[in-house]
């Protein structure tokens, strides 16, 4: 798989990649959607859904600060607020006012996050297995106990002794599962136990009737990480959004199932067209 990135600088000095896909009509104004990737990821971890979406959007994968290609941030560059600005930056950077966002996870989390602070620059929204912030689901998931892991073993350990509960085993080719481990396995462990730390303090529930774009829901019925009633009460306070739930799918829909969500995501986006 060979990527050609493009990197540019946040207003705060850190280096940021990202990668762009365009194979629309040359003669037509597409409109830009931009894909966030989950936490311990990289911009390819959603490479499987650019065959589907890029003929009708201009597709651009951002590598989130700390991640894939893109520079650590130091102290005091990370946080939600900074995760979200980077993406109005990047849009920015393209010389565009207004964008449609989709994010995997910790990547939905900031997708709706900048649903919430900046409306009139989103167009849609599509969350998938993402709730608004890892707090909510701290009750039943020990955030804690990841990172210790990752310190103690290291990401891809940890990656590998919680497996089943990312993917049903049966379902995908074990090549697949020591790819996602090797990828997952390229990010700094230190800087994934600072993201998942800020990521299991962080909840805006309580914000979520501040999104008035289209939004798709797409959830994994069968997550240990977070319960179908925390995805309801996503759809719930969103007014007119739309859930879909895939039957008995782990966590990781995203990386198991990336053309049925492409698909889910371009069936929704050209309903709106």
């Amino acid at each position: 798989m060979k990527e050609e990135m493009q990197h540019f600088k946040a207003s705060d000095g850190l280096e940021l990649a990202y990668q762009i896909d365009d194979f629309t009509d040359p003669w037509r104004d597409a409109d830009t959607l931009i894909l966030l990737h989950a936490a311990m990821g990289s911009t390819r971890r959603l490479y499987a859904w650019v065959p589907t979406l890029c003929r009708d959007f201009r597709v651009v994968r951002l590598d989130l600060r700390g991640h894939g290609r893109s520079a650590i941030p130091g102290e005091g560059q990370l946080s939600l607020e900074r995760l979200t600005q980077d993406v109005f930056e990047l849009m920015d950077e393209l010389g565009i006012e207004r964008a449609h966002l989709a994010g995997s996870s910790a990547g939905g989390i900031v997708a709706m996050h900048a649903a919430v602070v900046q409306p009139a620059r989103v167009i849609t929204l599509g969350a998938f297995a993402a709730i608004p912030g890892l707090k909510m689901s701290a009750g039943h998931t020990d955030y804690n106990a990841w990172t210790t892991a990752i310190q103690d073993i290291g990401v891809r350990a940890f990656l590998a002794r919680t497996i089943t509960d990312r993917f049903n085993l049966g379902e995908v080719e074990p090549g697949f599962v020591e790819w996602f481990l090797d990828e997952a396995e390229k990010n700094d462990p230190s800087l994934l136990v600072r993201f998942v730390t800020l990521m299991s303090g962080v909840d805006f529930a309580d914000r979520l009737g501040e999104i008035t774009c289209p939004s798709l829901l797409v959830v994994p019925g069968g997550d240990p990480n977070q319960s179908i009633e925390e995805y309801e009460f996503c759809r719930d306070a969103i007014a007119g959004s739309e859930l879909v739930i895939y039957d008995g799918k782990r966590h990781n829909i995203t990386d198991s199932d990336p053309e049925r969500c492409a698909q889910d995501l371009l069936r929704f986006l050209r309903r709106l067209s």
